[in-house]
């Protein structure tokens, strides 16, 4: 009879051990009931950087003198955003604007530059209205998740949580504590990683993206070897190699 009990004890321990992940490595923002609050009232914008497009719109109380202004719609720079009318920022931070002429935005918040606009252009207009948004903004998402691609974001804010949701979020085999996010910062490449399990994550630089932004996620050593070896003979390999240790120490009496 001993000898089934340890056969029965050998079977269990082969099936929590295979049927149990560590839980350290998969569950996002561990712990994070007992971090310090999160200060959500902090506003993220993101900065203007050269090659963004802008959509500006100039609007007043009498529409014929905001009409200057305004590029008509088959003028428009970006034939692609769907007859908004866009700027090219240069290499240098500038837009050409009607009337204005070269006006400098990169560097700049949304909201500063829409409160530029509406300064420079209250020299013409009395009390004009601007809407000035980044029409292209988007974000790329690599690696080991589910569906790697570049996302456009509608607003101008998202978190790197929300990319991964857009990306289907990582696969088991995502390495989750050491993602890396690489940014175009005036125009050097700067890189950093984060970890997705620790609640620092919602006070990092790097929670909001900014436009452009790749996140990339690496593999874990099980996707590694998988690659070499194929999913259904790695995971024999490690069966074996664990009844073979389990058997040693339960029968080396």
């Amino acid at each position: 009879m001993r000898i089934f009990h340890r056969i029965a004890l050998l079977l269990l321990l082969s099936i929590a051990f295979f049927s149990c992940g560590s839980r350290k490595k998969i569950v996002y923002l561990q712990g994070i009931e007992n971090a310090k609050s999160y200060d959500s009232s902090t506003d993220y914008e993101a900065i203007i950087q050269p090659d963004d497009v802008l959509s500006i719109i100039v609007s007043s109380d009498s529409p014929e003198i905001a009409a200057p202004f305004n590029l008509p719609e088959i003028q428009s720079n970006e034939a692609d955003y769907r007859g908004l009318k866009t700027y090219l920022v240069d290499n240098t931070g500038y837009i050409d604007f009607p009337v204005l002429g070269k006006i400098k935005l990169g560097g700049l918040t949304r909201t500063e530059a829409n409160n530029k606009m509406v300064t420079a252009i209250s020299e013409y207009i009395r009390k004009p209205i601007v809407n000035l948004r980044i029409a292209n903004f988007k974000v790329s998402v690599i690696g080991e998740v589910t569906k790697p691609g570049s996302y456009n974001v509608v607003g101008e804010r998202v978190t790197i949580l929300e990319a991964l949701a857009m990306a289907g979020d990582l696969t088991i085999y995502g390495v989750r504590e050491n993602v890396l996010v690489i940014r175009d910062k005036e125009g050097k490449k700067t890189y950093t990683r984060v970890d997705l399990t620790k609640p620092d994550l919602l006070n990092s630089p790097f929670y909001y993206l900014s436009q452009n932004d790749v996140v990339f996620v690496e593999q874990n050593k099980t996707r590694i070897n998988n690659s070499v070896l194929g999913q259904d003979m790695y995971v024999l390999f490690s069966s074996l190699s664990l009844l073979v240790t389990l058997a040693v120490v339960l029968f080396k009496n």
